[in-house]
């Protein structure tokens, strides 16, 4: 049984709380655009409205080894960004997007509106990671600041020039705009987040882009016995839901569909394992990963990217309550495995069994799970990268590898040895949903394997899904992380 929600949630969705910046192309420099040139040592700039004097001047500041160098011509600003065309060229493609975003301070400062990027270095890259840092260093959720008009970022229109093609663009708009979308749904209070609101979204994103949406409701779940999100949900006043959504073009390149799966925890207290301290204050953004492969699903229903691609998103709140599950409890999952529930604050884990089990229907080719799952993983990694586990080909992991240095968005590979399952063993049911204290990122990797008959690779972003702090062109609060990396694998498909 499937009931779609949209009826009942329709004025809640698809409201962007952003300005966002497109990328456009021009052969020519808008006359009344602000100017940044990428450029070496090598770079002539006859063309680009420098004079002799100052062309000469920029030359010499690049030998002293200046990374910006900034000019003003009659109240029109010239920035002259060096770039290094000879080392390792995704370290010097995030040096870029990282010089974008202290450009994008000093385009905030003077309040300019219009932007030209032109490549003097033909090195298109480089061109779309400039780009790309100053778009993305442009988001800012202001839903509920007063005297939003006074704090918006001035940067409404960013030109690039060069030669790139129309489809690399296409992409990177789309790519943006993707992790726009994931930091706003991240950035909303859980109150106001809850799986129906967030379950509406998905609908409203999926109608936009063309994919095919189904929302199970509390009905339907309980009709599929899906156990695992239904005991996270009981001690929750609202309803869980489970969605997919579907991009399946008539000239699709694979034969099996690739299914992502996205931990849609709107809301976790911990349940009766209650968090203490301030480790609730960020736990609107447990939703981290159901938002993000929501959103690459539809970047790639945009892109028109002829791939089959599913996204599965359940999603439920964990709170306290009379009816909340406890530790010691034993439920059943969706394929029948029974579950002690040994921590209530390991529920990420159990709502995404199921929609392991769920994926099996689908015969997929991949299966990647996305999610804020364990605290062990951010203190392995940190905020400097995702802990990553799986048995997937090897030939598959290098790539989504190498996707991830290209885009900064890197994984670290850990094993999910066979001794790590011995952990999970119960006395009373199937399995444990924890084990002992150590290397928990590893052991909620087994865990999910368990529910696995397919290639599967799981991403924990726990470490880097949401800033506390101001984080350069990701910014602070949601980071919209593992969109371009999933979007960059899946592109290259």
């Amino acid at each position: 049984m499937i009931i779609v929600q949209l009826i009942f949630f329709t004025y809640f969705c698809s409201k962007l709380y952003f300005i966002m910046v497109r990328i456009k192309i021009c052969k020519d420099i808008p006359e009344d655009s602000s100017v940044v040139l990428l450029a070496t040592r090598e770079s002539c700039f006859d063309n680009y409205g420098l004079s002799d004097d100052e062309a000469s001047y920029v030359k010499a500041q690049i030998d002293a080894k200046s990374a910006c160098i900034s000019l003003n011509k009659n109240g029109r600003c010239f920035f002259v960004q060096t770039v290094d065309t000879t080392g390792d060229i995704d370290k010097e493609i995030e040096k870029i997007r990282c010089n974008a975003f202290k450009l994008h301070q000093n385009v905030t400062q003077q309040k300019i509106k219009s932007l030209a990027i032109v490549d003097t270095a033909d090195f298109p890259d480089f061109l779309c990671a400039f780009a790309e840092g100053m778009a993305l260093s442009n988001y800012q959720f202001l839903k509920y600041t007063g005297k939003k008009e006074e704090k918006k970022f001035s940067l409404r229109e960013l030109t690039i020039v060069g030669n790139v093609d129309q489809t690399a663009i296409d992409r990177l708009n789309v790519a943006i705009e993707a992790v726009y979308k994931t930091r706003d749904l991240v950035n909303e209070p859980g109150s106001i987040m809850t799986s129906a609101r967030l379950a509406a979204e998905f609908e409203a994103m999926g109608k936009e882009a063309g994919l095919d949406v189904q929302v199970f409701d509390k009905t339907a779940i309980e009709e599929m016995k899906m156990g695992g999100l239904l005991a996270v949900n009981r001690g929750s006043v609202e309803f869980p839901t489970f969605t997919v959504l579907e991009w399946k073009p008539a000239e699709a390149k694979n034969e099996r569909p690739i299914i992502l799966v996205g931990k849609g925890l709107t809301y976790d207290t911990g349940g009766n394992n209650l968090k203490t301290g301030d480790y609730m204050n960020d736990m609107k953004s447990d939703m981290a990963g159901g938002a993000a492969v929501a959103a690459t699903v539809q970047a790639i229903a945009k892109a028109k990217i002829p791939l089959h691609v599913i996204a599965l998103i359940p999603s439920t709140d964990n709170r306290i309550s009379a009816n909340a599950i406890s530790p010691g409890d034993v439920i059943t999952m969706y394929d029948g495995t029974t579950v002690e529930v040994a921590n209530t604050d390991a529920e990420g884990r159990l709502i995404l069994a199921d929609a392991l089990v769920f994926a099996k229907k689908y015969n997929p080719e991949l299966v990647i799970t996305m999610a804020t799952l364990t605290g062990a993983a951010s203190r392995a990694v940190g905020d400097k990268g995702i802990a990553t586990m799986g048995k997937a080909s090897q030939e598959t992991m290098e790539r989504l590898k190498k996707c991830g240095e290209y885009v900064r968005e890197r994984i670290v590979e850990f094993p999910l040895w066979e001794e790590y399952g011995e952990e999970l063993e119960s006395d009373v049911a199937d399995l444990k949903n924890i084990g002992s204290e150590n290397a928990g990122m590893i052991t909620a990797g087994k865990f999910l394997e368990h529910f696995t008959s397919y290639p599967f690779i799981h991403l924990d972003i726990a470490g880097v899904a949401f800033a506390k702090s101001a984080n350069g062109y990701r910014g602070k609060g949601g980071t919209g992380v593992g969109v371009r990396l999933l979007l960059k694998f899946l592109y290259e498909k």
